[in-house]
This record gives structure tokens, C-alpha cells and sequence, in this order.
């Protein structure tokens, strides 16, 4: 009985491994080769263990909405971090709400959706744009550029 529960544990536990080894994905759906400078307002966090995402509206240097293809505010996503890595460098929910600006660097999805992966800048600016536009002399460099 007891070498019974040895081998279910054990397989249990290579399982369990398995699945959180798979569940980390490649980054090979980035186009790694060119970077793109956003800034943003922050409409939505969602942290995660593997990466935490902030979802943004583009806004324009007056802080103003940039309009789509369709007129609608374009809408784009970045993974970073994990959520605890993030809440290190001063980015979670309580720290970086709703409606904050920031400029993020990211390497965009290959596909040509709005969506990245953080590709090193990530500066915070407040809850307006600055005068000048949100940048390393407006903000606050958070995590530097890794170029």
C-alpha cells in the first residue's frame, strides 16, 4: 500500500510539473526585431504568476484618445513580469490604477494584433499626460530599456 502511494504521489507530482512547465509559452509569436513605443491610459491589470498584462487605451501627446481604423479608441495589451516581479518595480493594482498614463516599449505580436511583449522602458506618468508627452524627463522609469 505504501509503495502504491509513493508511485501516486510521485506521479502526481510530475503532473503537476508538467502542466506549469507547458502552461509558460515561447515568445516566438513576438516580432523581436522591432520595438514600438506606446503611451497609454491603463483600463485594465490582470496579474499572473507567469506574466501580468496592462491593457490601454493610446492616447496622444494632449491625452487624448487615438482613434482606430474603426474610430474607436485603439485598444492594445502588453505582457510583462510576473504580477510579483511587476509589484517590485511599483506596478499593481493599488500602485498603478485604472486611468494611470505610462509609456511602455514592447516587441509587437507578429500577426499584426495590438498586442506586445514589454521589450525592457516601462515609465509611469501620473493620471495626465505631461507637457512633453510621457517620457524618461515627465515620469517615472519603472523598469529601464534593456538595448
Amino acid at each position: 500500500m505504501t509503495k502504491h502511494l509513493i508511485a501516486v504521489c510521485a506521479a502526481l507530482a510530475i503532473a503537476a510539473s508538467v502542466g506549469t512547465a507547458s502552461a509558460h509559452h515561447s515568445f516566438a509569436m513576438y516580432d523581436q526585431a522591432q520595438t514600438r513605443t506606446y503611451t497609454g491610459k491603463l483600463t485594465r491589470y490582470i496579474p499572473g504568476s507567469n506574466h501580468a498584462q496592462l491593457i490601454f487605451e493610446l492616447v496622444g501627446p494632449d491625452g487624448k484618445p487615438v482613434p482606430g481604423k474603426d474610430g474607436k479608441p485603439s485598444i492594445w495589451g502588453v505582457e510583462t513580469a510576473s504580477a510579483v516581479a511587476m509589484a517590485r518595480v511599483g506596478v499593481s493594482p493599488k500602485s498603478f490604477p485604472n486611468g494611470t498614463i505610462f509609456s511602455v516599449t514592447l516587441y509587437p505580436l507578429r500577426d499584426g494584433r495590438p498586442f506586445g511583449a514589454m521589450a525592457g522602458m516601462l515609465i509611469r506618468c501620473g493620471m495626465t499626460v505631461p507637457a512633453g508627452g510621457c517620457t524618461k524627463d515627465t515620469g517615472e522609469v519603472l523598469v529601464v530599456e534593456n538595448n
